[in-house]
């Protein structure tokens, strides 16, 4: 650099104890780049006043709905006698509908290791910096992500009417090894309905990240068809019902 420069000078003083010196400048790869105050949106306080607001709304609403419905609270549990069915948190109650379907330790361990994996994963899968920050990316990633939405809504609930019509575990009990009725046929029913949506948006040849946000979606819908399956359609004997067949006092409908 010229000593002529008298800003350069500024910024990079001779004769100092530094030990750095400028060595090169090129262009930045950061989403950063070309950003400035006109077109940027500060998490402090913009995005903070944000997510108070929600804070304060949730609050509000979940106060007002404890005012007019009151907690669905039973008697005190008796160790003597157990409730049928007994039935898991709303939380793991998808968890529990899996166990209809397949072994208990494919359904309780494979299975959501297999998700959280997937989920610590991406990051390192997805590499791309293009429409990094901007939800669904684009407005095809958008359209892939209602119609994947759309046949895991069709799919799974189909799946588990049949499953719960001709159970495997069952059927192939006295026939096959148990390994193949509780472990290999559900693993590969789950891996084919999962699979179907990721094929079409690769033949459609969609990027890395739509395929991804599809295999997203086809889980985050699963795990709600499942928790609502268990939850609402579940009556004596973890059997399923419809609504206005369920017996009395079985129906969390009533609850609602």
């Amino acid at each position: 650099m010229s000593d002529q420069n008298p800003t350069t000078n500024e910024i990079f003083p001779k004769g100092t104890s530094k030990s750095f010196a400028l060595v090169e400048l090129m262009r930045g790869q950061s989403p950063m780049v070309g950003k400035g105050p006109e077109d940027t949106v500060f998490s402090f306080p913009v995005v903070l006043l944000w997510e108070i607001t929600l804070l304060l709304g949730v609050t509000l609403a979940l106060f007002w709905f404890s005012l007019f419905k009151q907690a669905p609270l039973e008697q005190i549990a008796n160790p003597m006698v157990t409730s049928d069915p007994a039935k898991a948190p709303w939380y793991f109650v998808g968890l529990q509908e899996l166990l209809e379907h397949m072994h208990p330790t494919l359904a309780g361990i494979f299975l959501p290791g297999v998700l959280v994996v997937f989920l610590l994963a991406l990051p390192y899968i997805d590499h791309s910096r293009e429409n990094i920050g901007i939800w669904f990316s684009t407005a095809r990633g958008k359209r892939m992500v209602g119609w994947t939405a759309l046949y895991t809504l069709v799919v799974m609930p189909i799946y588990i009417a049949l499953d719960n019509a001709f159970p495997l575990r069952e059927i192939l009990r006295d026939s096959t090894a148990p390994w193949v009725a509780q472990w290999l046929l559900p693993a590969v029913i789950l891996i084919v309905l999962v699979s179907i949506p990721a094929i079409v948006a690769t033949v459609r040849k969609a990027s890395l990240r739509e395929i991804l946000m599809v295999l997203f979606t086809v889980m985050l819908v699963s795990a709600m068809v499942f928790t609502a399956s268990g939850f609402l359609f579940r009556g004596p004997g973890f059997k399923l019902y419809w609504p206005w067949q369920m017996p009395d006092g079985y129906s969390p409908w009533m609850e609602l």
